[in-house]
């Protein structure tokens, strides 16, 4: 059995060690808020990994029941895996709701069952259950949780899984799902039979545009309820902030290149992602007239 300090450890090493693009946004915390981060993220990760990238011999669906008991003894005081014995201490000190783990781990298990999304609505609840969810988490760990910031995580997330969508489209397909809706290839006349084959069409062109168009809506939502909050609740929520700027720009560089995401993957250098995480936070410090 860790203790608390040695499964602290294990995540901050796991999610050093990722590359995700979360990473550097976690660098402007503060040491305890940055700790309890690394724990959802890594939280997050390894029930992804469950479906995604299972250990030899398992079953996903048996390793997300065991990531459910998990989660129960984490709330209980009883974890027994590196990741929920650090959990544990962080939804207690930070008064994280036990159902958001639970409904993040439905969305992570739709994608045993579901390869196709009839319509936009059926698309939003897995983004609200992977993406949204996750960021009404992270409102606990930045220390606000009103109703507007719920508004603001609840948008942003919308707009970082479509960009993720976008970004891997191609590459998940490959692997058998298809996340955009299937009623958005009708209305545009492009086949799926043409993504498998990645094919580039006019109708390709048209139909990423229409998404392209639709994640920048949440973000824009995002950012009006972000202008609505006061002073201290937007410096809160830098670290968000960074992570909208490090997605925006994916889905800026998706626009300029032609939406070509069917081959290699759209990314932004460390030293870019550093950059972004670095002129966002010094422009939260600067001084304000707003409220």
């Amino acid at each position: 059995m860790m203790t608390p300090t040695q499964a602290q450890t294990y995540c901050t090493t796991l999610t050093k060690t990722s590359g995700s693009n979360f990473y550097y946004s976690f660098l402007f915390l503060p040491k305890a808020r940055r700790e309890a981060m690394y724990t959802v993220y890594a939280f997050c990760k390894e029930v992804d990994n469950a479906v995604d990238e299972p250990p030899p011999g398992s079953h996903p669906q048996e390793e997300l029941a065991r990531w459910r008991r998990e989660l129960a003894a984490a709330y209980d005081g009883t974890p027994t895996v590196p990741v929920t014995i650090s959990l544990a201490q962080h939804v207690r000190d930070l008064s994280i709701p036990h159902a958001y783990f639970e409904e993040l781990i439905k969305g992570v298990e739709m994608d045993l069952t579901t390869k196709r999304y009839a319509t936009f609505d059926q698309l939003s609840l897995y983004c609200y259950r992977v993406a949204s969810v996750v960021g009404l988490i992270c409102l606990h760990v930045f220390g606000t949780t009103s109703p507007r910031a719920q508004d603001y995580a609840v948008n942003l997330g919308m707009a970082f899984q479509l960009t993720n969508i976008l970004r891997d489209l191609g590459n998940d397909a490959e692997c058998g799902r298809v996340y955009l809706p299937q009623e958005d290839f009708a209305r545009f006349g492009y086949r799926e039979e043409d993504l498998l084959h990645r094919r580039y069409k006019p109708e390709f062109t048209a139909l990423m545009q229409f998404e392209v168009a639709r994640a920048k809506d949440y973000y824009a939502k995002a950012a009006r309820a972000l202008e609505s909050l006061p002073r201290n609740e937007r410096q809160a929520l830098t670290v968000a902030e960074i992570m909208r700027g490090v997605y925006g720009r994916i889905l800026q560089r998706i626009e300029e290149s032609g939406y070509r995401v069917l081959g290699d993957r759209v990314t932004l250098s460390s030293s870019h992602r550093l950059a972004v995480a670095a002129g966002v936070w010094l422009r939260s410090r600067l001084p304000s007239t707003s409220p």
